[in-house]
């Protein structure tokens, strides 16, 4: 996915470091969309606050209705915030990018928005695992749900999501940002990722790649096999139950995780896992568009739709405003 430049990390030669380190980026976003810059600023400004209001909605939801104070819910509250965090990390330089038709963004913010994005965005992606677990003990094992999943388990399982994103994340990202940038500093992307950025690299990048390919594996595949293993489980107990109505009420409730869990993954492989060289690179942003701004959007209405309880809630909400 990456090409090495020299044999010893982090070498850097003495041409190199005549060259003034880059103090900024210059990132193009989606130059192609000048001419109908305004149009693509309110499409997705109208996005940004759509998306916005979804997840504050939800989270309110979960937090004032007492009904919905259980592990999923909980579990769904954090997912919320972490999709707000994605988008608001990416989004709004992105309307920026698209009114200027490029822009530039300082090292330190650089910096701030790789390690924004990259943490909210690891720690869901445990948290998804997580609500798959808690889909796993709902379905197979029922009767004993309550004294396994309780809250004090719920709230263990997001504390250490965050904790491994933060961990994780930190990892790649000092070694990424203790590379050298000599220039040239144009990305052409429309956030700080990491791909784009060790492109830019002047120095030897192999170590980093190394680190980045290892510190995947329990961010992604592992997490992925977990999930992919518990709904076979459930498949398999699904099957077994001869009521088609219990049959029906189990698919409902894994249905909205299993679509976030497709869109979600399904991103994320087709852009750092398979080979980059399949995609140009406007394709490239556009399956990054699809998790930084289009999943977070989604992902509320999923299960805001499937869920009744939610839907009784954001009513009792609504209706509670409007007699007050």
């Amino acid at each position: 996915m990456f090409s090495s430049r020299r044999s010893h990390p982090f070498d850097i030669s003495k041409s190199e470091k005549n060259h003034t380190p880059v103090t900024e980026f210059y990132l193009l976003g989606f130059g192609e969309l000048h001419s109908a810059k305004f149009i693509s600023f309110f499409f997705f400004l109208i996005i940004y606050l759509a998306t916005v209001l979804g997840n504050l909605l939800l989270i309110v939801a979960v937090a004032v209705e007492h009904k919905l104070h259980s592990p999923m819910y909980v579990f769904l509250t954090f997912l919320s915030l972490s999709d707000l965090l994605v988008i608001t990390s990416v989004l709004p330089n992105l309307l920026y990018l698209l009114l200027s038709a490029g822009g530039t963004m300082s090292y330190a913010g650089c910096v701030t928005q790789f390690f924004l994005f990259g943490v909210s965005s690891v720690a869901e992606s445990f948290l998804l695992t997580a609500m798959s677990y808690d889909r796993y003990v709902a379905i197979c094992n029922p009767l004993h749900y309550g004294s396994i999943m309780n809250l004090r388990l719920c709230l263990c399982l997001v504390l250490w999501s965050w904790l491994l994103g933060l961990v994780l994340v930190s990892t790649t990202g000092t070694l990424v940002f203790s590379l050298y940038f000599c220039g040239p500093n144009t990305i052409n992307h429309f956030f700080c990722d990491f791909v784009p950025l060790i492109e830019l690299s002047c120095s030897d990048t192999y170590l980093v790649e190394t680190v980045i390919l290892l510190v995947s594996i329990p961010i992604a595949f592992v997490p992925l096999l977990f999930i992919v293993g518990t709904y076979i489980c459930i498949l398999h107990s699904i099957l077994s139950v001869s009521s088609t109505i219990r049959r029906q009420k189990a698919f409902s409730t894994c249905s909205s995780h299993l679509t976030v869990v497709s869109s979600f993954y399904g991103a994320q492989l087709g852009l750092y896992v398979f080979p980059s060289k399949g995609h140009s690179l406007n394709a490239n942003k556009v399956i990054a568009l699809i998790y930084t701004v289009f999943t977070p959007m989604f992902n509320p209405m999923i299960y805001s739709l499937k869920s009744r309880e939610i839907m009784l809630a954001l009513r009792s909400i609504f209706f509670w405003r409007m007699t007050h």
